[in-house]
């Protein structure tokens, strides 16, 4: 039976052998080691601990980083691929590798010292989950009305405050934290700390029940005097904000491919359903309105793929593209929500079922609209792109 998910559509049909082979290597290994446990994970709330250090062993969790450091030394493009895989099986395991590579390893490799890089690269692509440490209670779409404070203190620093929605929190030993040195400043105080989990201070606090990619672990950090040392400080003191905004512009890309693969994973399901159910003494797959809806799921989840596509190689090319980021992150969102919803109700009642993949699918892809950057955030940006 052709999976339409695997299918030469246009945009997969532009890959290099390599990408390809590369691609094909992730699907292999998400069909096989994490399929398995899906649903199992996803009903405790909890990665299975030797599903990531397998993200560790098979190089994905360093795919931009140099080689020199242990990692890869791939493209954006790449990491593109293997989040989108990872999420056609299981949204929550390819948000483990998406934030790692796509804010963690950014930020340090756009921002951090040669002597940071070579203290952390080396622990990131092997066995140091990281995570990115922005939203607070009062600090949502408004990221920059952060309350978290950092102050000197002898030939370091403490930082005191509450980070909230913390992806990977539960398992990070590495947390890249955002504290204001300078309120008079506002957002101009903001600066980005490099910070270990065995750090005076340091605690993670509640790990929140959620709706969806249950199997993702989000938590509550706290902060009480937390020392950091001078040597850890991520980028020049106050530029915070901008490495905040530049390496969410990547993470963008890392939320599209996660709603593509949402989408191409509930699409791939709702094909093989209405080719095996029969109502009226015919597979359902046979009825035109059946066939248009799967057709409308195609087209959009090949718009979106392309989109997302393309906003990854000009990245790689060193060509702007927070626009085409914003864009991709709203499309891709908004047709995973189209899309997971449509797989549910052609399943039918079992759609409602948990002993189905459809809600699951339906519950992982409502998160692509909210984090890191709500949908309204996107058409803001888009908005001033356009009207500059």
């Amino acid at each position: 039976m052709t999976d339409i998910t695997a299918a030469a559509t246009p945009a997969l049909s532009m890959l290099s052998e390599e990408e390809a082979l590369f691609r094909e290597t992730v699907r292999e290994f998400a069909e096989t080691e994490i399929g398995p446990h899906v649903s199992e994970m996803d009903e405790a709330a909890r990665m299975r601990p030797e599903l990531i250090e397998k993200f560790f062993e098979m190089g994905l969790m360093g795919i931009e980083v140099p080689e020199r450091f242990g990692g890869a030394d791939g493209s954006i493009f790449l990491a593109t691929l293997a989040i989108e895989e990872l999420a056609r099986v299981d949204a929550s395991a390819a948000i483990y590798v998406d934030v790692h590579n796509t804010l963690v390893n950014n930020a340090v490799a756009r921002w951090a010292s040669d002597e940071q890089k070579a203290r952390y690269f080396p622990r990131l692509t092997s066995n140091l989950l990281g995570a990115f440490a922005l939203s607070e209670p009062a600090s949502g779409s408004d990221a920059f009305a952060l309350e978290a404070r950092a102050e000197r203190h002898g030939d370091g620093w403490r930082l005191t405050g509450r980070k909230f929605w913390i992806t990977n929190g539960a398992e990070a030993g590495f947390f890249i934290v955002f504290a204001n040195t300078d309120f008079s400043k506002g957002y101009k105080g903001i600066t980005a700390f490099l910070v270990e989990r065995d750090f005076p201070g340091f605690g993670v606090g509640k790990k929140e029940s959620k709706l969806g990619i249950r199997a993702s672990s989000t938590t509550e950090l706290i902060l009480e005097d937390c020392v950091v040392p001078e040597a850890n400080v991520l980028g020049p003191v106050g530029q915070g904000y901008r490495i905040a905004i530049e390496t969410l512009n990547e993470g963008r890309i890392g939320i599209g491919a996660q709603m593509i693969g949402v989408a191409s994973g509930a699409l791939g399901a709702a094909v093989r359903y209405v080719k095996e159910r029969k109502q009226f003494g015919r597979t359902i797959a046979e009825f035109q309105g059946v066939q248009f809806q799967i057709a409308q799921m195609a087209t959009d989840l090949e718009a979106a793929r392309l989109l997302v596509y393309n906003t990854a190689r000009l990245k790689d090319a060193g060509q702007p593209f927070a626009q085409q980021a914003a864009m991709a992150k709203l499309f891709s969102s908004q047709t995973a929500d189209r899309i997971t919803s449509q797989c549910v109700e052609l399943f039918g009642g079992y759609g409602y079922s948990t002993e189905y993949p459809a809600e699951k699918f339906y519950r992982d892809a409502k998160i692509g609209t909210i984090y890191e950057g709500t949908s309204n955030m996107q058409l803001q940006t888009i908005a001033k792109q356009v009207l500059k």
